[in-house]
């Protein structure tokens, strides 16, 4: 995926373009994310004026939707669900064994910028948990030996 580098000029476009739109400040968000690979903590504040509310506003919607980023994402990014039925089929165990593998806690990205490990509530496989996804490809019924195939295709 090709991101435009950050520019308050362009965010400013983005914002003006769909401030107009119901939802906007999820809509926002979203083209920011989409243009930028991440939502700059810059364009916060351009988007609570714009809306007319309070930067609180914005950044309470901003934190609680899990896939906006406050950083760009590694090239790759493994997504390990956290939600119940996961969990009641080991993805803690699993996750802590993508951390050590990976050298990285969930949440993070790699330093070298080819991975990014996150947690996710709920991927909507729950019949076939744990279940994770690698750059937006679902994979159910994961276990040790699948999650080691995808460790070594995300450090690609």
């Amino acid at each position: 995926m090709g991101y435009e580098a950050w520019d308050s000029e362009r965010a400013a476009e983005i914002i003006a373009e769909l401030k107009s739109h119901e939802g906007a400040t999820l809509v926002i968000l979203h083209a920011l994310q989409e243009a930028f690979g991440y939502v700059p903590q810059d364009a916060i504040p351009m988007i609570a004026l714009a809306l007319n509310l309070s930067r609180a506003e914005v950044h309470g919607v901003f934190t609680f939707y899990h896939d906006f980023r406050k950083a760009p994402a590694g090239r790759h990014v493994l997504k390990l669900c956290s939600a119940e039925a996961c969990q009641s089929a080991g993805s803690d165990a699993l996750a802590a064994r993508a951390e050590s593998t990976l050298g990285m806690t969930l949440g993070e990205t790699r330093a070298d910028g080819v991975v990014s490990l996150e947690p996710v509530y709920c991927l909507g496989l729950c019949a076939t948990a744990p279940s994770a996804m690698l750059d937006g490809r679902l994979i159910g019924r994961l276990d040790a030996t699948r999650l080691d195939a995808l460790l070594v295709e995300a450090q690609r």
